[in-house]
């Protein structure tokens, strides 16, 4: 049994997962060689964590993630094992809403009011790592003591990842990772009013590059301008994952992409993105962009997308 506390003690997870760039504090009141064992058992666990510090950077060097800016969630379930963790010593925070299918399981969850560049550099002062509740309706976080989490909460689109989570675990997905971020030319051509339908965002990204119509060929679900951080705007978004989406655009706001990695999530937004500013492109130039017809979009799908 282990108790993953955060303090003062410097644990280099590096020496037991081949990555130097990422370090765990534990409190003092755990031995070092029992926080060694948890993490040469876990290794993903650091791989994981790893890879989101990374993609937070990509971010960032992108443009994508001002200020505090965008947010990153993981499940980690599969990765913990038969680890169990003492959960009197975590503090335990209710949730508005349910998550059934949630119940016991943990998330590697970026925080609210985290900028990326600094998790980037170092990502478990600026992310946490949860676990529900076995209701789904409450979370320990599980990442640091009761004495440090004043200033400390999960992202505030928290219902909004967890709601997606939720329908991943439901259906069995593969799916773990849920990115959500600001692409610069994807949230303005929704500023655009014939670009706020599906169809005809979906026209024009497929119509720019070959690679957006045979790598996204659901296309993007679109999600009128809601307030972000409610469950109302997180109830629309799951509408477009239960419809076999893999992103989600929220008019004037960003993107949300699923995938079995934070880099499968980011890649689809990305492809998305060069689209768009290809369309941006040549529009600067005083050129309406042709695109790729009916026929070429029917070519590629029977290249490439066959079952």
């Amino acid at each position: 049994m282990y108790s993953l506390y955060f303090c003062k003690n410097i644990v280099n997870v590096g020496e037991f997962a081949n990555n130097s760039q990422i370090k765990i504090i534990c409190d003092t009141s755990v031995k070092t060689k029992e926080m060694k064992e948890f993490f040469q058992e876990n290794k993903k666990i650091a791989k994981t964590i790893t890879e989101v510090a990374g993609l937070a950077n990509y971010l960032w060097q992108k443009g994508w993630a001002e200020r505090n800016a965008g947010n990153i969630s993981v499940n980690l379930s599969e990765m913990m094992g038969d680890s169990e963790f003492e959960l009197e010593h975590y503090p335990m925070f209710q949730l508005e809403r349910s998550y059934d299918a949630l119940a016991n399981l943990y998330f590697f969850v970026t925080g609210t009011g985290k900028r990326m560049r600094d998790l980037a550099i170092s990502p478990m002062n600026n992310a946490c790592i949860i676990k529900m509740n076995k209701k789904g309706n409450a979370y320990h976080i599980i990442s640091m003591k009761k004495r440090n989490l004043y200033n400390f909460r999960p992202t505030s689109e928290l219902p909004t990842h967890l709601a997606v989570h939720n329908l991943l675990v439901s259906a069995g997905s593969k799916n773990k990772a849920v990115v959500h971020t600001h692409p610069n030319e994807l949230v303005a051509m929704t500023q655009i009013p014939r670009f706020q339908t599906a169809e005809m965002l979906n026209k024009t990204l497929w119509g720019m590059h070959p690679e957006a119509f045979v790598f996204v060929p659901r296309g993007v679900f679109m999600v009128p301008y809601i307030l972000p951080g409610s469950h109302k705007i997180a109830d629309a978004t799951i509408e477009g994952f239960k419809n076999g989406h893999e992103v989600v655009i929220w008019e004037k706001h960003g993107a949300f992409a699923i995938g079995e990695t934070v880099s499968d999530a980011f890649d689809m937004i990305d492809i998305l993105a060069k689209s768009a500013q290809i369309w941006f492109m040549a529009m600067q130039s005083g050129n309406e962009p042709e695109g790729l017809n009916d026929e070429q979009l029917l070519e590629l799908k029977e290249a490439f997308l066959k079952k």
